[in-house]
């Protein structure tokens, strides 16, 4: 099935179903990529797009909002901060799903009805595009973020019973039960802080393969060393201090590869 007559049924299960799907995307200094984010995230799918310009010098809330997406402003750094401004500027008019993605190009933004569907069709709360199960750009994730996430991963599994295969920023949740989740973190334990407390949560979890690009710009991130160990400290320091405060959770209903994975 073409990826075009698969965002057609999707969007007819949404309209049937009468869900309204809202994107998130936090962006700093993502001049040379929003705008072709923008335009390929398909419509009517996405009802609104809310970019939170986490402290851009270079033009992109303009771009953004020139190119028709609500932009909220977030000062502070942190990809969590700028994704917990983004959701409270949802609240007033909420939707039923949120989707994030991040705004340098390095996902597919045509690929947003793969990672709905299993919502929209009933069978999910949580998905997440999973880059490790796709297919990957050479040189798109870099070796300390595949190892980075074999790691998590792993520990994710052996401690909470939640087969992921990736802490990938592609991927939808249901906007009800994102709230009450809870999420607090700031920075780059955004990702995995949602996975935790979901698992938690007992939140019906399915991974989709999902194509990841070579960003457009320069990685703030895994294209650093230091940006990388710091990623790093802070996704393993979230997963150890919850375990530590709270231990085992009681059941997982995690659903793995592709969504047909074991609980």
């Amino acid at each position: 099935m073409s990826q075009g007559v698969a965002t057609a049924h999707v969007v007819a299960a949404a309209e049937a179903r009468a869900l309204l799907v809202d994107a998130v995307i936090p962006a700093w200094n993502e001049a040379e990529a929003i705008a072709l984010v923008l335009d390929a995230l398909p419509r009517p799918l996405v009802r609104r797009i809310v970019v939170c310009d986490n402290g851009s010098t270079d033009g992109t809330a303009e771009i953004a909002r020139a190119h028709g997406a609500i932009v909220v402003r977030e000062p502070r750094r942190g990809y969590g901060a700028a994704c917990l401004k983004a959701l409270a500027a949802l609240e007033a008019d909420p939707p039923d799903v949120v989707l994030f993605l991040d705004a340098d190009s390095s996902d597919d933004p045509a690929e947003a009805g793969r990672i709905l569907e299993p919502i929209l069709a009933g069978r999910a709360d949580l998905v997440i595009g999973s880059r490790t199960l796709g297919v990957r750009e050479p040189g798109a994730l870099t070796p300390q973020a595949r190892f980075g996430n074999w790691l998590a991963t792993r520990l994710l599994r052996a401690l909470y019973g939640a087969r992921f295969t990736d802490l990938g920023p592609f991927r939808a949740i249901r906007f009800r039960p994102l709230l009450d989740l809870g999420m607090r973190d700031r920075d780059f334990g955004w990702t995995v802080e949602m996975q935790i407390r979901a698992a938690r949560a007992e939140l019906r979890m399915v991974e989709v393969p999902a194509r990841y690009r070579r960003r457009i710009g320069r990685s703030k991130i895994s294209g650093t060393l230091s940006g990388s160990v710091r990623a790093a400290i802070k996704i393993l320091g979230t997963i150890a201090v919850d375990y530590a405060r709270q231990g085992p959770p009681r059941r997982s209903r995690t659903r793995g590869r592709g969504g047909a994975g074991a609980s």
